[in-house]
């Protein structure tokens, strides 16, 4: 029978697994829905101003749409890099975690 620490930590590191998981999950669909919308501003069927760079920037007659939506595509090409570093931490932890349960078995 195993003792007590050892029991706590087995459901410490399924907790921290079932966690990491959901936090990886939560970070590609965020990156994914992200860089969907990165797609979409760049698409020349989406909007009806012109596109420069292939979606980096934007040109309008109208000054506050053209900074507006430049400005909303740096801040969504900052949090795809957030949600893609986020991913990264994910899987060093997993690494980590499955180091971990390799080397008590």
């Amino acid at each position: 029978m195993r003792s007590l620490n050892e029991t706590n930590e087995s459901n410490l590191l399924w907790a921290v697994g079932f966690i990491l998981a959901i936090s990886c999950g939560c970070a590609i669909y965020s990156a994914y829905i992200i860089q969907s919308t990165l797609d979409a501003l760049g698409s020349s069927n989406m909007m009806a101003l012109l596109i420069i760079d292939g979606g980096k920037s934007f040109a309008s007659d109208d000054v506050n749409l053209e900074k507006n939506l430049n400005s909303a595509t740096a801040a969504l090409r900052m949090s795809a890099d957030i949600a893609y570093a986020t991913v990264a931490a994910c899987s060093i932890m997993f690494a980590g975690l499955v180091i971990r349960l390799v080397r008590r078995v």
